[in-house]
C-alpha cells in the first residue's frame, strides 16, 4: 500500500492549554470580584451616608407636614445639628423610615397612630398608646395644641342646589364623583369604613391631595377628603359636610419619636417640649395658606412663627426664577448627580460583564435580555415599593438598586450587539497570531465594541436621569424635591423648578457624550 493511500486518523481536537482554561475562568473571577465589591459598596454606603450626630426630622407630603418639619428642626436647631427629610410620602412609608432609623421623629395625629398604625378598632388615649409603642421603640409626645381632622368637602354651590349638608346626605346621589387621596382611600379610618358607614354607593378614583382642589374647582370632581386646616377650604369658598354619624376621630396633632431621641438629644428634646400647645387652629390655617396661596418657603413660615410675626397673607407670591435658583438648587443638583452616576456605574459594572459571558451563548442571551426587559416594564414607584419591602428600608440604596435596574437593558443589550458586530475574520486572525480566546475577546472585540457599549451607557444616563426625580418619593432627595413638593401645594412653578433643571442635567449629560464621541473620531481619523 502506497503511502499516498495510507488512512491518516482522524484530526482530534488539542486539549485546552492551562493558559487557555485560566483566560476562560479569568472573566468569571472578574465578574464575582466585581459583584462582590458593587454588594460591598451598597452596604457600606448607607453606613457613610448616615449621620448619627445629627437629629433626622421627617415629614408626609402635604402642606401642614411640610410646615411642621421645619417648625420642629428650626427648634431643635440651636441644641443640635438637624436634618429634615421632608415629603417622604403618606403613612406607610414615614412609619418605615421611622422604623428602619432613617428618620428619629416627624408630625403625626393622634387618629393616624391610635387606627392606621396600632390598628385599634376604636379610639384610645395616649397612655394606651404609649404602652402599645414602647414596645416598638417608639412613642407620642408633644401636642402641639390643634385638631387637624379629616373630613369631605364639595362646591357650596353645588351642596346648596342638591341639598347635601351632612355626609348621610351623599348616600342619595349615587351619580357624584369622589376624588380622594389614594392614602384616604387605603385607610381603616379613611374611605372604607366612611362607606360602610354612611352606606355610601359611589365608588372614588384616587388622585393627589394637592391637585384635588384643582379639580374640584375646575368641576372634573364633585366631593373631595380634606384636612380641616387645609387653607383652600374658605379660599374657594367649599362647604365642609357635618360628619353626623360621628365616623372621624379627633386627629390632634403631636410628635412620634424614637424613645431613644431624648437620651441622645436631650437640649433639643427639652427645646421641643416647649412646643407643646403652642399652635392652634387658626395660627395652622394660616400657615399653610402662606404656603400655598403666596408661595413663602416653608423655612420661612417656621421660622416667622416661631418669631412671633403673624403669619399673614398678603405677601408677593415668589417667581419661577425664585424658585428655580433657590439656596437648594446645589443641594438638590449634588444628590441628582450622584444617584445617576452611583447607578450607571453599578449597571456598567453589572452589565458589561454579564453581557461578555452570554453574548456567545444564545439561549442564555435571550434569558438575560428578557429579565433585564421585564425590569423596564415595571412601573417606577412599583419598583420602589417592592425594593423599600424586600430591603427593609427607605431612601437612598432602593433608589439606587432601582435606577441600577433600569439601566440594565440599554448597556446588556448594546454590548452583546456590539460583540456581535465584529467580523469573524478579525476574531480568527488573532487567534492565528497565537492569541488565546480571552485575550481575543479584550484586545479586539471588546474595542470594537467599544462604540456601541457607550452608545447603551449614553441612553441608560438619560434613563436614570428622568427616572431619578422619583427617587424623592423615598426620601432620597434629587431635583425631584421640588416635583412633589409642587405635587403637595398644586404649584406649578415649583414642579417646572425641578422639572427645568432635570431635563438641563439630561441635556449635559447628551452634550459629554456627543463631545466625546467627536473628539474619538477625530483622534481615529489622525
Amino acid at each position: 500500500m502506497s503511502l499516498a493511500s495510507t488512512p491518516r486518523p482522524p484530526a482530534r481536537r488539542a486539549a485546552p492549554s492551562a493558559a487557555t482554561r485560566a483566560s476562560r475562568n479569568s472573566f468569571t473571577a472578574w465578574l464575582q470580584k466585581a459583584l462582590g465589591l458593587l454588594l460591598a459598596w451598597l452596604v457600606v454606603l448607607p453606613a457613610l451616608a448616615a449621620d448619627d450626630g445629627a437629629l433626622r426630622i421627617g415629614s408626609k407630603r402635604f402642606t401642614e407636614a411640610y410646615v411642621l418639619a421645619q417648625v420642629l428642626a428650626q427648634t431643635a436647631a440651636p441644641h443640635a445639628r438637624t436634618e429634615v427629610l421632608a415629603g417622604l410620602g403618606n403613612t406607610a412609608i414615614v412609619y418605615e423610615a421611622l422604623r428602619s432609623g432613617r428618620i428619629d421623629l416627624y408630625p403625626e395625629y393622634l387618629g393616624t397612630i391610635d387606627q392606621e398604625i396600632l390598628k385599634n378598632p376604636a379610639p384610645t388615649s395616649v397612655e394606651a398608646m404609649n404602652r402599645q409603642l414602647a414596645p416598638l421603640g417608639f412613642g407620642v409626645a408633644i401636642p402641639l395644641g390643634f385638631n387637624d381632622g379629616y373630613a369631605l368637602a364639595m362646591r357650596e354651590a353645588d351642596a346648596q342646589r342638591l341639598g347635601i349638608r351632612r355626609l348621610s346626605d351623599l348616600a342619595a346621589h349615587p351619580a357624584l364623583r369622589l376624588g380622594l387621596s389614594n392614602e384616604f382611600i387605603g385607610r381603616q379610618d379613611g374611605w372604607p369604613g366612611l362607606q360602610q358607614r354612611y352606606r355610601l354607593p359611589q365608588r372614588p378614583s384616587g388622585i393627589d391631595h394637592g391637585l384635588a382642589y384643582d379639580a374640584l374647582a375646575r368641576g372634573q370632581i364633585d366631593v373631595m377628603d380634606i384636612y380641616t386646616t387645609d387653607a383652600k377650604i374658605g379660599h374657594l369658598g367649599l362647604r365642609v359636610l357635618e360628619d353626623d354619624g360621628g365616623y372621624f376621630p379627633r386627629y390632634d396633632a403631636v410628635v412620634l419619636y424614637r424613645l431613644d431621641v431624648p437620651q441622645r438629644f436631650p437640649a433639643a428634646w427639652q427645646a421641643l417640649q416647649g412646643l407643646a400647645g403652642s399652635i392652634d387652629e387658626r395660627e395652622m390655617i394660616a400657615m399653610n395658606a402662606r404656603a400655598e396661596l403666596d408661595s413663602v418657603p416653608f423655612e420661612q413660615i417656621a421660622r416667622d412663627h416661631l418669631a412671633g410675626r403673624a403669619a399673614t397673607a398678603g405677601q408677593a407670591p415668589r417667581g419661577l426664577a425664585a424658585k428655580l435658583f433657590g439656596p437648594d438648587l446645589p443641594r438638590l443638583a449634588l444628590q441628582h448627580l450622584g444617584l445617576v452616576l452611583a447607578s450607571v456605574a453599578a449597571a456598567i459594572v453589572i452589565g458589561v460583564p454579564l453581557a461578555v459571558a452570554v453574548a456567545a451563548r444564545p439561549l442564555a442571551r435571550s434569558w438575560v435580555l428578557g429579565l433585564t426587559g421585564i425590569f423596564q416594564t415595571v412601573p417606577s414607584l412599583a419598583m420602589l415599593a417592592v425594593l423599600i419591602w424586600a430591603l427593609g428600608r427607605i431612601g437612598t440604596v432602593p433608589a439606587l438598586a432601582a435606577l441600577t435596574l433600569y439601566a440594565l437593558l440599554p448597556i446588556v443589550r448594546n454590548t452583546c450587539t456590539g460583540l456581535a458586530e465584529v467580523p469573524a475574520g478579525l476574531k480568527q486572525a488573532g487567534m492565528a497570531l497565537g492569541l488565546v480566546r480571552g485575550d481575543v475577546r479584550r484586545h479586539v472585540e471588546l474595542p470594537l465594541a467599544l462604540p456601541t457599549i457607550v452608545a447603551g451607557v449614553r441612553t441608560a444616563t438619560v434613563i436614570c436621569v428622568g427616572t431619578a426625580t422619583l427617587a424623592a418619593f423615598i426620601g432620597a432627595g434629587g431635583f425631584g424635591e421640588r416635583i412633589v413638593t409642587g405635587l403637595a401645594l398644586n404649584d406649578n412653578q415649583m414642579m417646572l423648578a425641578g422639572a427645568l433643571p432635570s431635563a438641563a442635567l439630561a441635556l449635559l449629560f447628551e452634550a459629554l457624550f456627543e463631545l466625546g464621541e467627536r473628539r474619538w473620531l477625530r483622534r481615529d481619523l489622525r
